[in-house]
């Protein structure tokens, strides 16, 4: 699949009176037409940072960015990470939109949403005020709002969760963008509406044929969605690869963790316990030498030399399509993984 967004080597900090933060270090993706990417990660991982990044969202007299970030627009390559603020501002909300996590803050409370919504079809497009008001009332019909015409004279303290991120959603599509970032998209709503939420961006994707990058930090979200999946930890990304790839042979252990943490219905009947991730996950301002995850994995002792707290692993190929941060192979950690569960069973 042609790649239509090509992240390369990002790299994001911020400078503060404690030290240089180092959100991203170096990070490297890539999302084609049609396709979802999912980013996951705890808190703090550089998921939301280095698309905002992307989006050129970030305040540049007080953040550091190097890197490129390359949109394959029919008339021709841009890299976001160098171009000009008036250049971001023609692209964002045409040829790119963007999600935010919370509907209610990125929402303004004195505006009906109709309103908001027209706003963004205004910025990119000559027209009526009626104009602009007819576009909104077709896109909150589109993404499932019932009695669009009525409703798009509401404020969004009228609207329930899910329909106010319906309502995001109609705002960032309205001018029919290629790529849509969506940061965690169904934040603190419902298991019902989070699944029909899912499933209209699946639909959209299909019709407007958009790029998709899903940022989040649930498991279920990411099997649901995804066709391919990005792990960050502390500002790298630390596996990539097809989604059966990452849920059924993971290779770096914090991915491992991260599953080995989900509920499973064998698990409840067999009476085992849910598998935490020991400790927290390291400062950004002063991280360990090596590898990042060194002081919370379980694999490290395996590793001769001190390997994994002096040297920080690079992203290599473990297997065909599938890269990991890990100085352990994909056999070895299989192995390891093995060993390792029969000693908890037999414990």
């Amino acid at each position: 699949m042609s790649k239509f967004l090509e992240v390369e080597n990002l790299n994001v900090s911020f400078p503060t009176e404690d030290g240089l933060v180092q959100a991203t270090n170096e990070v490297s993706y890539s999302v084609g037409l049609g396709e979802t990417l999912a980013i996951v990660g705890e808190s703090g991982s550089g998921k939301s940072v280095s698309n905002l990044a992307v989006m050129g969202l970030h305040n540049a007299g007080s953040t550091n960015i190097s890197g490129h970030a390359w949109l394959d627009l029919p008339s021709g390559r841009v890299d976001l990470i160098s171009a000009k603020p008036e250049e971001l501002r023609a692209l964002r909300g045409k040829e790119m939109a963007m999600i935010f996590q919370d509907p209610m803050s990125a929402l303004h409370p004195f505006f009906t949403v109709g309103k908001q919504i027209a706003e963004a079809w205004h910025l990119h497009n000559t027209g009526s005020k009626r104009a602009g008001l007819a576009r909104a009332v077709e896109m909150l019909d589109l993404v499932g709002i019932p009695d669009a015409s009525k409703r798009v004279n509401d404020f969004p303290h009228q609207f329930s969760g899910g329909m106010r991120q319906r309502v995001m959603i109609a705002m960032s599509l309205i001018n029919n963008p290629s790529l849509l970032i969506a940061d965690e998209p169904t934040t603190a709503l419902d298991v019902t509406v989070q699944s029909q939420i899912l499933q209209l961006i699946k639909d959209l994707q299909k019709e407007f044929n958009m790029a998709v990058i899903m940022i989040t930090h649930d498991l279920g979200v990411v099997a649901e969605v995804a066709d391919r999946v990005c792990v960050m930890y502390a500002g790298k990304i630390v596996e990539t690869g097809g989604i059966d790839d990452i849920f059924y042979q993971s290779v770096h252990p914090y991915t491992r963790g991260l599953l080995a943490s989900l509920p499973r219905l064998e698990q409840s009947s067999l009476g085992h316990r849910l598998l935490a991730i020991p400790g927290t996950p390291p400062s950004l301002i002063n991280l360990p030498n090596g590898c990042s995850f060194a002081p919370r994995c379980a694999f490290a002792e395996h590793v001769g030399s001190g390997l994994c707290t002096s040297t920080t692993p690079k992203l290599e190929l473990k297997r065909e399509d599938q890269w990991a941060r890990c100085h352990l192979g994909a056999s070895d950690v299989s192995r390891i993984s093995q060993l390792q569960i029969g000693a908890t069973i037999n414990g």
